[in-house]
């Protein structure tokens, strides 16, 4: 089978990460697009990265990507960008910045093929203009993860809001997918008390998918007909960093393969996430074989589909 092609817009980033269960000195390879381009290479996929990157990490990005089998289309910034995570015992995280990057060029080019289009920004670098651009050169589905177009600076901590950039962008959106605070910041439903209302809601923003990911609890899919609880796929999580980025992916992937079956896409999808989970960095061991097999025993799990009334 001819391996498929991601094309992911949102600037890669260099995090110092903190969790419970470790401490990292070094700065490591991140960022929403840059996680997912991970995780579809490792999948078998061709993933290309388009984003911005500084002199200050310019050669060790190109290594790396090098490295993991990553296309690029890389545009030249100030500097690189960067958090500074540090998440406690329930999985909330603190993001303080160590380097903001510049935006994508709104006419973006050097592409013209792809199967499924990313907008991943870490910091609304990813504006309407580019997403429309985007739109209008590739007749391809588009998943949207909000989390840099709800982020905001003060004082050099980062704050969510809901924004205009994101009603515009999820209204050119086939999937709009988003944690349970970025849903809550859109939505004003907390979807751990109302993960049903909450789905159905994001889902008004625009997008005929919207997808609800839950961390431990698992994730909710929503299609304007029937929603989809997913389980979780019970793991030791060491760093949750990446685990939304990496759904994407997984998300994305099997739908293209089984577009008519979101139980399916939805287990995929949360056993792509769980091998991230499981590693801090980008050298976490995912293979087809072992997301295929995660994915199957969710699926023999207790899934629950509800028709929308």
């Amino acid at each position: 089978m001819k391996p498929k092609t991601i094309l992911a817009f949102g600037n890669p980033v260099y995090d110092l990460i903190s969790t419970p269960a470790l401490r990292r000195n070094d700065r490591v390879l991140s960022g929403c697009s840059t996680n997912a381009c991970l995780a579809a290479s490792k999948l078998g996929e061709e993933s290309i990265l388009v984003g911005t990157v500084g002199p200050d990490f310019n050669e060790r990005l190109s290594r790396d990507l090098d490295y993991w089998k990553i296309g690029s289309h890389l545009y030249p910034s100030i500097q690189t960008g960067g958090f500074s995570l540090l998440y406690d015992e329930h999985g909330n995280r603190d993001l303080a910045i160590l380097g903001v990057a510049d935006p994508i060029p709104p006419s973006a080019d050097g592409f013209n093929r792809a199967d499924f289009v990313l907008i991943g920004p870490i910091l609304g670098e990813t504006g309407p203009e580019l997403v429309h651009h985007i739109h209008s050169m590739l007749a391809v589905p588009i998943l949207l993860d909000p989390q840099g177009l709800l982020r905001v600076l003060h004082n050099g901590w980062v704050h969510h809001e809901h924004t205009r950039e994101f009603d515009e962008i999820a209204a050119l959106s086939t999937v709009v997918k988003a944690n349970e605070l970025e849903t809550q910041v859109i939505t004003g439903i907390d979807p751990r008390q109302d993960p049903e209302g909450a789905v159905r809601a994001l889902h008004r923003h625009g997008g005929q998918i919207a997808v609800v990911t839950l961390a431990e609890a698992g994730s909710i899919i929503f299609d304007g007909q029937d929603i989809v609880q997913i389980p979780p796929y019970t793991t030791n999580a060491i760093d949750p960093t990446g685990a939304g980025d990496t759904y994407a992916a997984g998300f994305m992937v099997k739908y293209l393969e089984t577009p008519h079956d979101l139980a399916a896409v939805g287990c995929f999808a949360s056993a792509v996430a769980s091998v991230m989970v499981e590693n801090s960095g980008p050298d976490f061991p995912l293979t087809r074989q072992e997301a295929d097999r995660r994915a199957v025993q969710l699926l023999e799990g207790p899934l629950r589909v509800k028709l929308s009334n």
